[in-house]
């Protein structure tokens, strides 16, 4: 490569996704801040690259047919990203397929769930008791799951990969989420040895001064996706 990958981000736990795999791979990139506040994200420049107004997205200027080529959505990214590296994402299927169930767990699970516990424990208009009691309740089952699964193994998918990158950053705010992790010592053991790399580390602090003066009570749930 000749020439960065072009990241398109703002510092949340999904665009983490992206920093850290960045970060792992240890390949060079430009980030390009989409402030989700003042609502870059629907800027039409930025459409082209990403048709759902959410970040991450990102820019390969060498696509697999030399071309450049533009990915949105956290979990293609990732996928996209360790089959060209050839790191944290198995070549064979049934590893593949592990690691596949726990990303897509993840995407469709983990981020959503806790993002609406984030919304309506701290940033919605109103409280609203019954949606504060399901999503933290859902959240709780979720990093239950999570827990199960790490009873014999160091990672989710048996080696580190990119669902571990995936969970992580969602696990970052647990508290503010309304999770205790005396209930799930198993995750917090987990937790605790991922964000003890120094890529996790990197990754999570790239933006930080964008991310302390976010004012998130702006932002609808989901938008940066």
């Amino acid at each position: 490569m000749t020439a960065p990958l072009q990241l398109y981000y703002w510092p949340t736990p999904n665009g983490w996704k992206a920093t850290i795999m960045l970060e792992e791979l240890g390949v060079p990139y430009d980030v390009n801040f989409v402030d989700i506040v003042n609502g870059d994200q629907f800027d039409p420049a930025f459409l082209t690259i990403s048709p759902n107004n959410r970040i991450p997205a990102l820019v390969d200027p060498y696509g697999p047919n030399g071309e450049p080529l533009a990915i949105f959505e956290s979990g293609a990214i990732l996928q996209y990203l360790g089959r060209k590296f050839r790191r944290f994402y198995p070549d064979d299927d049934v590893r593949r397929t592990k690691v596949n169930q726990w990303l897509f767990w993840q995407v469709g699970g983990l981020g959503p769930m806790a993002g609406q516990a984030h919304h309506f424990r701290h940033y919605a208009p109103e409280k609203i008791d019954y949606a504060i009691d399901r999503y933290t309740k859902e959240v709780a089952r979720l990093y239950g799951v999570l827990d199960r699964q790490l009873g014999d193994r160091d990672y989710l998918a048996g080696e580190y990969s990119i669902a571990d990158i995936a969970c992580v950053g969602w696990i970052v705010p647990h508290a503010k989420q309304g999770q205790d992790f005396r209930h799930f010592p198993r995750l917090e053991r987990w937790f605790e040895t991922v964000m003890a790399r120094p890529a996790v580390q990197r990754g999570i602090a790239v933006g930080r001064s964008q991310r302390e003066r976010t004012d998130f009570a702006r932002i609808a749930p989901f938008r940066e996706t």
